[in-house]
Parts: C-alpha cells; structure tokens; sequence
C-alpha cells in the first residue's frame, strides 16, 4: 500500500509523529480546534467528503450509542459528540496514534461522552443508533467490503448508517452492493463530487 494511504490499517503508521498541527471544524452550530499529526487521515486539513457529511448527514434519528467507524483525529466523532453530549460516542480506529489525538481532542473539548479505541475493544454487546464514516476506500473493494460486514450488522433494528464516498472512487457501485447485500442503500444527496449514502439494517 502507498506510504500516504498505508494509516487506514496500520497500528503504527510508518509516517514520523512531528509537533503537530491543528485543524478547524466550523460548521453552523460546531467550532472545534482539534490536534492532528503525521501518519493520521488527512492530517493537515479537514477532509471534503468528512466536511459533506458533518454539513448533510442528519443528526440521530433514534436516541443511542454512535459510531465513528475510521475516526482518524476526531473531526465526525467529535462533531457529533458535541451535537449530543448525552449519546455515547464510539470513536473506532486502527491507528493508534489517531486514537490518541482523539482522546487528547474530546479532553480539550470537555467532551466525556467519547470513548476512542480501538475495534476489537468495542464490547460485543453494543449495538449503534447510527454509524457515522468517510470509509477507507483505496483499501480496496475486499478490504472495504469486509469491514461494512463487520460493523452494519451491528446497527440497532431501527438505526441508520450514513457514508460518504466520493462518486469516481465507486460510491454507486457500493450502494449497488450494500443493497444486493441486504443493507436498504439510497444516496441522500450528492455534494462535490462526493455521494452521502443512507444505509439501513438488514430486515432478514
């Protein structure tokens, strides 16, 4: 995998920590000045497609645990931590050293209601009102598929998902296949260039 994309699944990004920078989130009803470092997602600026879906995904239509499936630094986690404090947040990651800049950022934030960790220390039982994720794409379709298959099924019966990819990189065709699946996917809106997908639980 290219050195710039290897931080989607890598524990330990090759990348050197540096000292740091900061990324602004400013959105209608959220400031957030968060921490980022090398080795981390789009770690000198907020992402496009994360800023479509902080500006268009809905907030939670049902009261429960959150998910931020590949939270990188924070920016979603974050984001909707703040739009409700009293929802318990699940910030999921491989990088380690994302998941710290996530605990240093909800800490500066005065946020307690996110936990970052990483995915095999999310209890079995926990079952998500909504998933939020700008998913790792150039991992590649199997990759990618595998790690849908891993978390949706963990939607509550009457939770929702909501991605965001961008349209050249596949997001129709990975619409095609969430439903083909059995996941109901519809695109809620598209916004330069990207595609916000809705995804609902399996009815079987």
């Amino acid at each position: 995998m290219p050195a710039g994309q290897e931080h989607y699944f890598s524990a330990r990004p090759a990348a050197e920590p540096t000292a740091g920078g900061t990324v602004t989130v400013e959105l209608d009803d959220v400031r957030l000045r968060l921490r980022t470092d090398g080795g981390v997602f789009s770690h000198s600026r907020l992402d496009p497609g994360t800023r479509v879906l902080l500006e268009h995904a809905p907030l939670p239509k049902v009261r429960g645990d959150l998910l931020d499936l590949g939270c990188g630094y924070g920016p979603i986690a974050l984001t909707y931590a703040t739009r409700r404090k009293r929802y318990p947040v699940w910030a999921v990651d491989v990088n380690e050293r994302a998941l710290e800049l996530v605990r240093a950022n909800a800490e500066t934030a005065g946020l307690g209601n996110v936990t970052a960790c990483l995915p095999d220390e999310v209890p079995a039982d926990v079952r998500f009102g909504t998933i939020y994720s700008n998913p790792p794409i150039r991992v590649g379709k199997r990759a990618l598929h595998e790690l849908l298959l891993r978390w949706l099924p963990r939607l509550r019966p009457d939770g929702v998902a909501y991605l965001v990819v961008q349209k050249h990189l596949g997001s129709d065709s990975l619409a095609a296949w969430l439903t083909g699946e059995g996941f109901p996917t519809s695109r809620l809106t598209s916004q330069r260039g990207y595609r916000l997908l809705e995804v609902h639980p399996r009815t079987d």
